[in-house]
């Protein structure tokens, strides 16, 4: 069995948001870029199921959508622990775009379990994932936490309201995964770091798929307000407060 991790690239969450004069565009000006919080988790858990398969599992491979900017994330993906990586070249314009690269790959170099992000940490579009399993026509399951090797097929458990979820799927299908997934991202080892230096990553021509959306402008949200303490025995005027200014009540 081979396993495909989904990653994106990144600004670090500690990073401070900047947009160009004219608000059209992302400033990538001293940004730290890194694997998108939810794809390092999936892949955490991909490298550990493995590890545990007694060999079935061969393989677990890397994909990006991506400038050789990138190769840096996809670097640190190869020290996890990633077998291989995959980079299709070209800039990730939205999702659809992104889900059509990778699917054309994917038609042609076929994966029992695709694993991806349930969003991104920039955009948060919850949308790659089911779009990639209807290009590719593999079945998928959304809001994934738990997933195990059973025999030829999977295990895969969701978190729904009032309970969880325990569902036995056949392969080849896309699990888009969510917290919980894995406990901790792996840390790259320096075994797993100098390894990486040497491990080949594939580079593949864009399909320069047409934007299905178009970026108007970005806005930043309103600075918040100075923090008004209020004595814990003033509950007056904390009712005034709330019902008043904050109009909550």
């Amino acid at each position: 069995m081979k396993i495909l991790v989904c990653i994106s690239n990144v600004p670090d969450t500690t990073t401070k948001i900047k947009f160009t004069a004219d608000n059209k565009q992302f400033d990538v000006t001293g940004v730290q870029w890194i694997i998108n919080p939810w794809d390092e988790l999936a892949l955490t858990r991909a490298l550990e199921l493995k590890e545990n398969s007694n060999g079935k599992i061969t393989e677990v491979a890397v994909i990006n959508v991506g400038t050789k900017d990138t190769e840096i994330t996809i670097r640190k993906a190869l020290s996890m622990g990633a077998d291989s990586a995959i980079r299709i070249d070209s800039v990730p314009l939205d999702a659809f775009s992104v889900a059509s690269e990778m699917a054309e790959y994917i038609k042609t170099n076929p994966y029992d379990l695709i694993l991806c992000g349930i969003e991104s940490s920039d955009y948060n579009g919850n949308a790659v994932g089911g779009m990639l399993a209807e290009l590719i026509g593999y079945n998928s399951v959304s809001a994934v936490s738990g997933i195990e090797l059973n025999g030829d097929s999977f295990i895969v458990f969701r978190d729904i309201d009032g309970g969880r979820q325990k569902l036995l799927v056949e392969k080849p299908f896309v699990a888009i995964v969510q917290k919980g997934i894995a406990k901790e991202p792996r840390i790259p080892s320096m075994r797993g770091i100098m390894a990486a230096r040497t491990k080949q990553i594939k580079l593949i021509s864009p399909l320069k798929v047409n934007q299905a959306t178009e970026i108007l402008d970005y806005q930043l949200p309103q600075p918040k307000g100075k923090c008004k303490m209020i004595p814990a025995d003033n509950i007056q005027e904390l009712v005034r407060i709330l019902h008043e200014e904050i109009k909550v009540i």
